[in-house]
């Protein structure tokens, strides 16, 4: 079980992982981002014949503290995520527009770091709806939290679900890119 510091305390994200020992890590390393201002996920998935989690977490952000100033940790965090890790692309949740539009637009400036964060760094960024996301990792496309917590522990092989469900969430949208990825290859492949 492999724990990592979440901005006040530890969580636990997954198992130890074994890399490719010939190449030095799988065929695509995807770093995935659950955008949000107060939390922010983010999990790095290698994508080989196996998948398996690298690194997942959560920055915890303070409501007292200035949205720009929130923003910036965003950035900072993600930046050195990225810096770390090196993953081939980033996958990055759309916000859900449903009856709060002032929370829309908040995890909306938090997609918008993140993206910032990604390009600067020369990342392919892909973007996947909620909805898309839940119909690739548990294929439905209405799944709640414990379903999808559920289905990323089987599809990375943990012994226990992700937690939080921000870290959680982040592994799916990276597990999500990668499994659409593949798709795409065999597709391609058949023409």
């Amino acid at each position: 079980m492999t724990t990592f510091w979440s901005g006040s305390r530890f969580i636990s994200c997954g198992e130890s992982i074994i890399v490719d020992s010939a190449s030095g890590h799988s065929s695509v390393r995807v770093l995935g981002v659950d955008p949000g201002t107060i939390k922010l996920g983010y999990g790095v998935v290698d994508g080989g014949d196996v998948m398996q989690v690298v690194d997942c977490g959560v920055l915890n952000l303070h409501r007292q503290t200035s949205i720009a100033e929130r923003l910036r940790s965003v950035y900072k965090k993600l930046s050195e995520v990225i810096t770390q890790y090196h993953p081939d692309a980033a996958a990055i949740e759309e916000p859900f527009v449903g009856h709060n539009i002032r929370s829309a637009l908040a995890i909306g400036r938090a997609q918008a770091v993140a993206t910032l964060a990604a390009a600067n760094q020369g990342l392919p960024i892909y973007y996947y709806s909620p909805a898309q996301i839940k119909q690739q990792v548990a294929g439905y496309g209405e799944s709640d939290k414990e379903q999808m917590q559920e289905m990323v522990r089987i599809q990375l092989g943990l012994s226990y679900p992700p937690q939080p469900n921000d870290a959680a969430d982040a592994l799916a949208v990276a597990i999500c890119h990668i499994q659409l990825s593949r798709l795409n290859r065999w597709l391609a492949d058949r023409r």
